[in-house]
């Protein structure tokens, strides 16, 4: 249980996670799904979206273009590309790409959605112990590799004025039931979200809102292991 200063973090910077490079006036708008897995919350405070992001939550995002977009792996991600097309073009997700294809969901990321996508970047698939990703990739594995990468996925689209509210709904801790069929929890960790797999480990955040045609694309610093 969060006491109460944490849950007045929480209300503060829910105003200051909403206004990000990504965030433009006529990005593409995806209703969530019907499934009341991804509804948004009735019960989760709306945050305002016009505020502005504090100097903390700058130094979280990534660059943008001379479009407005945000810049990922050096490319810019336009919110008219689906996931997988934006991700193809990010020198920083080329292991993640090359996963999602092994695994066979290059085609679901492509789908309409909308999705939301915790991306760990090519350094975030370095962390994992040696020759776990070189076993992963290998087709007899392909079903473990499945399963990993969808537990990085969450039907509807999650962005993080919508996460902080279903943080501050949940007292301080989201509760994320991924397209995998199991739990992440997402919390607040100084101006970064946070998030803690089945298995104890935690990754944050490091680009938030990165909007796609499809969905949202949030990049991580590691990879989540379902228990």
């Amino acid at each position: 249980m969060h006491n109460s200063r944490s849950l007045a973090i929480l209300s503060a910077l829910s105003l200051a996670l909403v206004c990000l490079p990504a965030c433009k006036s006529n990005k593409p708008e995806n209703p969530p799904m019907g499934d009341t897995l991804t509804q948004q919350s009735d019960t989760a405070p709306r945050t305002d979206t016009s505020a502005r992001m504090d100097t903390g939550m700058r130094r979280n995002t990534g660059a943008a273009s001379a479009s407005g977009y945000p810049m990922v792996g050096g490319a810019e991600m336009s919110p008219t590309k689906n996931i997988i097309d934006n991700a193809s073009n990010s020198k920083d997700h080329t292991t993640l790409v090359a996963a999602i294809n092994a695994a066979g969901l290059g085609g679901t990321l492509k789908g309409a959605g909308p999705y939301t996508v915790f991306a760990p970047t090519n350094e975030a698939f370095s962390k994992l112990k040696s020759g776990t990703l070189d076993s992963l990739l290998k087709p007899a594995n392909k079903t473990h590799l499945k399963q990993i990468l969808t537990y990085h996925v969450i039907a509807g689209k999650l962005d993080s004025a919508e996460l902080v509210a279903r943080m501050q709904a949940g007292n301080g801790v989201a509760r994320l039931k991924t397209v995998n069929g199991t739990m992440l929890s997402a919390t607040m960790d100084g101006n970064q979200i946070a998030l803690k797999d089945e298995a104890g480990g935690v990754v944050h955040v490091t680009t938030p809102n990165v909007y796609q045609s499809n969905g949202v694309i949030h990049v991580i610093d590691g990879v989540l292991m379902p228990q």
